[in-house]
């Protein structure tokens, strides 16, 4: 009998290389997908909120910046199967048209999710793959029997679907290091946390990461406040190096700038003309009276109380949301116009926890990627072992970077997989 490939996990990797090594191979009986779930790709259903964003459409040169935390070693695999390769096995191969929406993130035209999970469960089983639902792999040992295996379990996150960490535990029964877990793509949760900001959307506003008081990234686009604090956008993008550096006892502050296409002093002229104010160089001055937050390098500006700032003056200004008023100004008991433009530009919230791998949307860490082969995803260490998708200790930021790295080292791993198999 000839020998077989067992491919633990049935998500957008454990698919990707189901596809290419029954393809490498020209027999798909040889190849054994399993699956904890009955149906495969239970995760892809959920992502992009229910709309899948399958990838971005960026030149590799501004895609690598939002991978983490090796760049490099993802390069041979996007190479081998990039973002337009991966719209074209879409509509051409698996007949799914796609769209590009803003920021290059690209969808199924239907934008919706299970569209993308049929396809790819779809031509798995055309290809004649053994697809073994509702089975779970225990040890390496269930799969003593196969001539090579590839480990695509996936992460931590929602572990509702069955992502549950097994490959961990699979890697260093090989002998494989696995890199500290942690959430990532996550809600942070601030201090003393408002109960009228969840439920507001912000657009285009700025945020500033401080670690230990000190800026250390920052970004600008849209994100949310739900009853678990700052999330989706770019609140998710901070969340990688916010999680980390409270699992590991930093302070933690997100700073939000309201107006992040205007100056301080722009604003300040903007408030004295709305007063009725001379526009005049002292005025202005009087409205620019920076006085730092104790402790923070490069801080940002903050409030000088004279006169209060009244809820109703501050609608008639349209600096923000009506409904944002009332939280900005309990957060800056005292405000004056003279101390408005500042608060606009830097509305502080320590954050103090964040949530877990049940509402994350990515497990940061995994198998070292020192021990893995980037040519091929095999295993450094195991003849015959590859390892793709967030197992690995390879994430990215929310955009339609993390369904491409399962892609194409899901894609990497059946191909290099298949062909072990064939000249061994």
């Amino acid at each position: 009998m000839e020998a077989r490939l067992a491919i633990v996990g049935g998500g957008p990797a454990g698919m990707m290389a189901a596809i290419r090594a029954a393809e490498t191979l020209s027999d798909g009986s040889r190849v054994v997908l399993f699956d904890k779930n009955d149906r495969l790709g239970r995760k892809i259903y959920l992502t992009g909120k229910g709309r899948c964003n399958l990838t971005n459409r960026r030149t590799w040169e501004e895609f690598a910046p939002h991978i983490h935390p090796n760049q490099g070693f993802l390069k041979q695999a996007f190479r081998a199967f990039s973002n337009e390769d991966l719209i074209c096995f879409f509509e051409e191969e698996l007949h799914v048209p796609t769209v590009t929406l803003q920021g290059q993130r690209v969808y199924p035209a239907s934008l919706v999710a299970g569209d993308v999970a049929r396809a790819l469960e779809r031509r798995v089983r055309e290809l004649g793959v053994d697809v073994r639902g509702g089975t779970t792999i225990r040890s390496l040992a269930d799969l003593a029997s196969y001539g090579a295996v590839i480990i695509a379990t996936g992460g931590k996150s929602y572990p509702v679907t069955g992502s549950t960490g097994d490959g961990y535990r699979f890697a260093e029964e090989a002998g494989h290091t696995v890199t500290p877990l942690f959430p990532s793509e996550t809600a942070l949760l601030p201090r003393n946390y408002d109960p009228g900001l969840p439920g507001l959307e912000m657009k285009n506003v700025g945020l500033h990461l401080y670690v230990d008081r000190t800026l250390v990234e920052s970004d600008q686009g849209d994100f949310n406040f739900t009853d678990d604090g700052l999330e989706s956008g770019i609140a998710y993008h901070l969340s990688r190096r916010a999680v980390w550096a409270l699992v590991n006892g930093q302070r933690v502050d997100i700073v939000l700038d309201l107006k992040p296409a205007l100056t301080e002093e722009q604003l300040a002229n903007r408030v004295l003309r709305s007063a009725g104010q001379t526009d005049s160089p002292n005025a202005r001055q009087n409205l620019l009276n920076p006085r730092g937050i104790s402790g923070l390098k490069n801080p940002p500006l903050h409030q000088a109380p004279t006169r209060q700032f009244a809820p109703k003056a501050l609608k008639a200004l349209s600096l923000m949301p009506e409904a944002l008023i009332n939280p900005f100004l309990r957060a800056h008991p005292g405000l004056t116009a003279e101390g408005l433009p500042a608060a606009l530009k830097a509305w502080s919230f320590q954050i103090t926890d964040y949530k877990g791998y049940e509402r994350a949307v990515v497990t940061a860490g995994g198998v070292s990627l020192k021990e893995i082969v980037p040519k091929t995803m095999a295993s450094r260490f195991r003849p015959g072992l590859y390892f793709c998708g967030e197992v690995l200790d390879l994430d990215g930021d929310t955009g339609g970077y993390n369904l491409q790295i399962a892609f194409s080292t899901g894609a990497l791993a059946g191909t290099h997989a298949a062909t072990y198999l064939l000249t061994h």
